[in-house]
C-alpha cells in the first residue's frame, strides 16, 4: 500500500512556529523559516549567504558562546544547547534603529552530507526576552511570578551548570590538546576523527583532520592495516597496543611517504549502555629513539668491522717488518712509525666521528718532520672516506720513509714535490697523485723491498687504482691514480711552496 505524498518539506519549514535557521561550515545562512524572519527583524533575502556573524556582529562573550557552539557541533557531530544566551540585535530604522537586549534558548542540530561528516547546522531558537523582563519585576511585592518566570530560572541554572561543564571540559581539551602524547578521538563505524591533539597533527603531518572518516583524512594507514585493527577494537571491544610500530605517513598528496615510527593503544570507548561507539587513541612517538639505535647498531658494526680491519692491518706491517731483518733496531722504528702513523689517521677520524678525514691533513701529518724549504705541497681540500684515509696515510707514510732514507731528502739539496687533484671520468670521480723526487745525483734503484709492496699492494688492490713508480734522471716519479666515487670536493686549496 502506497503512502500518499506529504507536503514539501520546504512548505513545513516555513510554518513551523518557532525560529530555525540553518548554516554551513562556513556559517553561512542557506535557510530561515518565516518564524526566523519575525525574531530577527530581518528578512531571507536580507539574511541568505550571509555569515551569521556578519549579519549579527557581537564580540563579546556571548558571541563567542555562540561560535563556540556552532564550532563544536561541526566538530563532534552532536548536538549543542545554549540554554540561556543574551545576544543583542539591530533594530530597523522603523522601529527606530539601534541595538537592542534580547535573550534567547538556542539549540543547534548537526546535518550530516553523504560523506557521513557534519554539512550543516539547524539552529532553533526561542525568544525568551518577555520572560526576563518578567523577572526583573518579580521582586514587587503586589505581582505573582507567572510559570514561565520558574521556567526561565530553570533555564538559567541548567545553562550555568552547563557552562561549569563546559568550562571543566574546555579545561580537559585544552591540557588534551598540548599533551606531549599522541592523543586522538575516534568516532562511529566510519571511525570519524573527533578530537586530534596538536602532538598527533604533527606526527602525522596534517591539521584537516576533526570531521573527517580515517579512511579519508588518513588513507595511507588503510593499506597498512591500522584500519582493520580498529574495526577489530569496535567489533572485540578490547584494547589493541603495538611497541615501536613502523607506519608511512604522506604529509600531503603527491608527496613522498615519510617513514616513522610509535608506540599505540587503541582503547574502545564505550557508550552508557555499554556498546562500543568510539576509540580512544594514545601513542608516542618513538622515530628519534628507534632511529638513534638502528645508527648505534651500524655504528657498532662498523666500529667492529674496522677494528679488525686495523688489527689484520698491524698484523700484516709486523710480519713483513720482521721478516728477513738485517738489524732488529731499525726494523722496530720502521714498524713503531707505522703504527704511529696509522694511530694518527685514526685520531683525525675520531674527531669526525669516523665519516670522512681531510686529504691535506693527512699529507701535514706525514710531512710534519720535513724541511718545509725542500717540500713543495699544493692540491684542494678533499675530503676521505674512512677506509681511503687510512690506506692513502700508509702510501704517503711509505714514501715518506723511502724518500728520507733512500731518497731525496736523504742528500744534500734534495727536494721533494706533491700535488694531487680530482679529475672526472666516465666511471667516476678519481684522485690523481703525484710524488716527485728530485736532487738524486746518481739515478737510484727501486728495489721490491717491503715499502714499494705495500704501496703497489694498496693502490692497485685494496684502492683498485692504477700505479707507476719509475727511477728518472735525478730522482724518483710516483704516480697513481685512485677512484673516490662519493667523495665531494670542498671550497679552496691547500697549498704550502718552499722558496
Amino acid at each position: 500500500m502506497m503512502r500518499p505524498p506529504g507536503p514539501p518539506f520546504a512548505d513545513v519549514f516555513d510554518v513551523l512556529p518557532t525560529p530555525y535557521m540553518v548554516l554551513d561550515r562556513q556559517l553561512r545562512y542557506v535557510a530561515v523559516n518565516r518564524a526566523y524572519e519575525t525574531a530577527v527583524l530581518r528578512t531571507r533575502d536580507q539574511l541568505l549567504g550571509l555569515v551569521v556573524f556578519e549579519a549579527f556582529p557581537d564580540e563579546s562573550e556571548n558571541g563567542r558562546r555562540i561560535r563556540a557552539s556552532l564550532e563544536r557541533v561541526f566538530e563532534t557531530g552532536q548536538t549543542d544547547t545554549l540554554a540561556f544566551i543574551p545576544y543583542q540585535i539591530a533594530l530597523p530604522e522603523t522601529l527606530g534603529g539601534g541595538m537592542e537586549q534580547r535573550y534567547w534558548t538556542a539549540t543547534h542540530t548537526p546535518v550530516r552530507g553523504a560523506d557521513g561528516t557534519v554539512a550543516y547546522v539547524v539552529q532553533n531558537t526561542i525568544d525568551v526576552t518577555e520572560i526576563v523582563r518578567l523577572k526583573e519585576t518579580a521582586s514587587l511585592p503586589f505581582r505573582a511570578v507567572p510559570s514561565e518566570l520558574a521556567l526561565l530560572r530553570n533555564a538559567q541554572d541548567r545553562e550555568q551548570a552547563y557552562q561549569d561543564q563546559v568550562s571543566e571540559s574546555a579545561e580537559f581539551r585544552r591540557l588534551f590538546l598540548q599533551a606531549p602524547g599522541l592523543i586522538a578521538i575516534m568516532t562511529g563505524p566510519e571511525h570519524v576523527v573527533t578530537f586530534a591533539n596538536e602532538a598527533y597533527q604533527r606526527f602525522v603531518g596534517r591539521e584537516d583532520l576533526v570531521g573527517r572518516p580515517i579512511r579519508e583524512a588518513l588513507p595511507e594507514l588503510v593499506t597498512q592495516g591500522f584500519v582493520d585493527l580498529m574495526d577489530r577494537v569496535v567489533k572485540g571491544g578490547e584494547p589493541i597496543a603495538g611497541e615501536g610500530i613502523r607506519v608511512l605517513l604522506g604529509r600531503r598528496p603527491g608527496e613522498e611517504m615519510r617513514e616513522a615510527y610509535c608506540d599505540f593503544t587503541f582503547t574502545p570507548i564505550r557508550s552508557v549502555e555499554g556498546e562500543v561507539n568510539g576509540i580512544f587513541v594514545q601513542g608516542t612517538d618513538r622515530t628519534d629513539s628507534i632511529r638513534a639505535r638502528r645508527r648505534q647498531r651500524r655504528l657498532m658494526d662498523e666500529l667492529n668491522h674496522r677494528v679488525k680491519n686495523t688489527l689484520a692491518t698491524v698484523q700484516s706491517l709486523a710480519r713483513q717488518s720482521f721478516r728477513n731483518i738485517r738489524d732488529p733496531e731499525e726494523a722496530r722504528y720502521a714498524f713503531e712509525a707505522r703504527i704511529l702513523a696509522l694511530s694518527k689517521t685514526h685520531n683525525v677520524l675520531s674527531d669526525r666521528q669516523w665519516e670522512a678525514a681531510s686529504l691535506p691533513v693527512l699529507v701535514a701529518q706525514e710531512l710534519a718532520e720535513f724541511d718545509p724549504e725542500r717540500v713543495s705541497v699544493k692540491g684542494p681540500d678533499i675530503p676521505l672516506n674512512a677506509n681511503a684515509a687510512i690506506a692513502l696515510t700508509m702510501v704517503f707514510h711509505e714514501l715518506a720513509a723511502n724518500a728520507r732514507r733512500h731518497g731525496a731528502y736523504s742528500r744534500r739539496g734534495g727536494r721533494i714535490g706533491l700535488t694531487w687533484a680530482r679529475e672526472e671520468s666516465e666511471a667516476g670521480p678519481r684522485l690523481h697523485v703525484r710524488w716527485r723526487e728530485t736532487g738524486l745525483a746518481v739515478p737510484p734503484v727501486l728495489s721490491n723491498g717491503f715499502g714499494i709492496r705495500v704501496i703497489r699492494r694498496i693502490v692497485t688492490g685494496e684502492l683498485e687504482g692504477t700505479l707507476s713508480l719509475d727511477a728518472v734522471a735525478d730522482g724518483i716519479m710516483c704516480d697513481f691514480t685512485v677512484p673516490i666515487a662519493g667523495v665531494e670536493d670542498f671550497e679552496g686549496s691547500f697549498q704550502s711552496t718552499g722558496a
